[in-house]
């Protein structure tokens, strides 16, 4: 199969089984967010063997997905933060899942690479979560708990879950994306 082909073809794959992963949900909350079999690993997956551009690419699709089967929308006063809840909450947060390998490459050892990649995405997602719910969701929040507060709480509820199960799915299949994901064993050899 031409590397192209088999490229799009393995992405697409990895795309639907994502989608398909995302919508078993372990623990599901009111106002979206859930925990997940690991519905963000296939995305890594992608963004370790493929340089930055398609992995971007892919997760951006990917996040529109998520946006079209998952949106929620805010109790918010303008469009301002209508858009700013769709940019953070979708594009940006499942976005940044394209940059794992990209901070992969920060690490020597291809384990540490394929964990240390994997979670800081699932961090920075969890960012985007959580200043999306200071700037937008405010108004969810209860009138006793400061409004960062119940974003920290709500958001990292299930973050904290995804995080924990990703983070071992990816160290159980650490062998195999070695073998097969990133040629010569890590990401330095496999930037494209």
């Amino acid at each position: 199969m031409k590397t192209n082909t088999r490229r799009l073809v393995e992405t697409v794959l990895m795309v639907a089984l994502a989608t398909l992963l995302s919508l078993v949900s372990l623990f599901h909350l009111p106002q979206g967010g859930s925990v997940t079999p690991a519905c963000m690993v296939p995305i890594i997956l992608i963004s370790l063997k493929y340089g930055i551009k398609w992995s971007l690419g892919t997760s951006i699709v990917f996040s529109v997905i998520m946006m079209i089967i998952g949106f929620y929308a805010p109790p918010v006063p303008d469009f301002l933060n209508y858009f700013g809840m769709i940019v953070l909450d979708n594009i940006i947060a499942f976005g940044v899942l394209g940059l794992a390998g990209t901070f992969g490459r920060l690490f020597k050892r291809p384990t540490v690479q394929i964990i240390g990649g994997g979670a800081i995405v699932i961090a920075l997602r969890f960012v985007c979560h959580f200043v999306s719910g200071i700037t937008v969701w405010a108004s969810n929040a209860p009138a006793d708990i400061p409004v960062w507060q119940y974003s920290l709480t709500y958001n990292g509820s299930y973050m904290l879950g995804e995080l924990v199960i990703s983070v071992v799915v990816l160290l159980v299949l650490s062998r195999v994306i070695i073998k097969y994901i990133l040629p010569g064993g890590n990401l330095q050899k496999s930037a494209q």
